[in-house]
């Protein structure tokens, strides 16, 4: 029995659960429509969970109610898109100086072994992905500052709006993985405007590849 399925849980919260990990996932993209039936039938769940979980991503803006269509998961517009990364440099760049300041040797080992692993895994978009959340994650947990980590946290659900991951070749992935590489170098060195820069490059980086996916 996994987390989700705890008895700690009511079914509605447990449809909650699986259906925001699937849409966390890429299972269901941005401007995918959510049918009750078949959102229970993909999450073996009843459909009276899966209403109750559609009403609560709902209020958490990740889903949107349309007129003669039904729940659908929100897409985020060109602006939202720009202020949703012009925070997240604001974020980043503030948790990559103070990883500077604070990460252990530990941490900062985990990050370069992240960050290789994304290289190995070049050919699983969704599995790199993944480590690229989780890199950026622990660079947070590094900072030593709940209140830095509970606003990246936030941000989590409009994350999750962006679609698709950018990560789509290898001359791609070899950028990420050389600026995250920056990044690392800087925090190692405890050089706190390097990791600031570094980590400013890189969402800019990352922007610019949102927005042609986008325009594309």
């Amino acid at each position: 029995m996994t987390q989700v399925d705890s008895q700690d849980f009511s079914q509605g919260e447990i449809a909650y659960l699986r259906l925001h990990a699937a849409i966390k996932a890429g299972q269901f993209q941005p401007g995918d429509r959510l049918r009750e039936t078949d959102v229970a039938a993909r999450l073996s769940l009843s459909r009276t969970p899966v209403r109750e979980a559609l009403r609560k991503l709902e209020s958490d803006g990740i889903v949107e109610h349309r007129a003669r269509i039904g729940a659908v998961i929100r897409s985020l517009s060109h602006p939202e898109v720009v202020e949703l990364y012009e925070m997240r440099v604001v974020l980043e760049r503030t948790a990559a100086e103070m990883a500077a300041k604070h990460a252990s040797p530990a941490e900062i080992d985990v990050l370069e072994d992240m960050n290789t692993q994304i290289r190995a895994v070049r050919d699983d978009m969704q599995a790199a992905s993944a480590l690229n959340q989780d890199f950026h994650r622990c660079i947070y947990l590094a900072t030593r500052n709940r209140f830095l980590l509970e606003s990246a946290r936030a941000l989590n659900n409009a994350l999750m709006l962006l679609g698709p991951t950018t990560l789509v070749d290898d001359a791609r992935i070899k950028v990420v993985c050389e600026q995250h590489g920056v990044i690392i170098e800087a925090i190692r060195d405890g050089d706190v405007e390097r990791a600031g820069n570094a980590a400013q490059t890189h969402l800019q980086t990352s922007l610019r590849h949102r927005l042609k996916a986008i325009r594309s």
